[in-house]
């Protein structure tokens, strides 16, 4: 009697296991909605990006592939952080990579002559001149906003760093830009780029892998 008692204990411990493929498919389905929710994660929180044109030379080339930090978790852009904007009525809405210069409640000037940009915190009772050491050329083309400029609230003004091959807040097509039109902050270069190809096809410059990291 006690052993056929013994039996039938193995028998329901023997159905209470699942089988290898059984537990196969769980491990499959719990993988499947990891991987569902890291994506859903990345999608909200990160954007890619490519760079085009010359605009941020040398900070960033044409052709490089940025990772963003989605306007979802970034919604106040601060001085000096490089951003991507959509500007409606500019370009058919096309990404553009810009950097902050001046944020809501500040003046703008630029001394076209001596090619520098500077803020005023206060109303233009006295003004700063900026360091821009990450500028490729000086601030020395006019196209046609008027200064001194005052940043509205909600919005921000922004500067290509390569001042001379840049369409940026200067112009009035673009000007300031909404913060509801920011895509996202620039994280990370992770692919760079060639700066575009010369008539024959050819790299303007050649991948320098060494490029890739944080933007500043």
């Amino acid at each position: 009697m006690e052993n056929k008692e013994f039996e039938n204990e193995q028998v329901r411990e023997t159905k209470k296991k699942p089988t290898w493929q059984k537990s196969m498919l769980m491990y499959l389905h719990d993988l499947v909605y990891l991987l569902a929710v890291v994506m859903l994660v990345l999608l909200l929180c990160f954007r890619v990006v490519v760079v085009s044109g010359t605009s941020m030379n040398s900070t960033l080339l044409d052709g490089d592939y940025l990772l963003l930090l989605s306007n979802v978790f970034y919604p106040d852009p601060q001085f000096g952080d490089v951003i991507v904007a959509s500007k409606h009525g500019f370009d058919d809405g096309k990404p553009i990579v810009k950097r902050v210069i001046a944020t809501e409640g500040q003046w703008v000037d630029i001394d076209f002559e001596a090619g520098v940009v500077k803020i005023s915190d206060d109303g233009m009772k006295s003004w700063r001149t900026l360091e821009e050491d990450y500028t490729n050329t000086a601030t020395t083309l006019p196209e046609g906003t008027q200064f001194p400029l005052y940043v509205a609230e909600g919005h921000i003004f922004v500067l290509g760093d390569n001042r001379d091959a840049s369409r940026d807040s200067r112009d009035p097509v673009i000007g300031l830009i909404d913060k509801r039109e920011v895509l996202g902050k620039v994280l990370f270069l992770f692919l760079p780029g060639t700066n575009g190809t010369d008539a024959l096809g050819q790299p303007n410059e050649p991948r320098d892998f060494g490029r890739i990291g944080v933007v500043d």
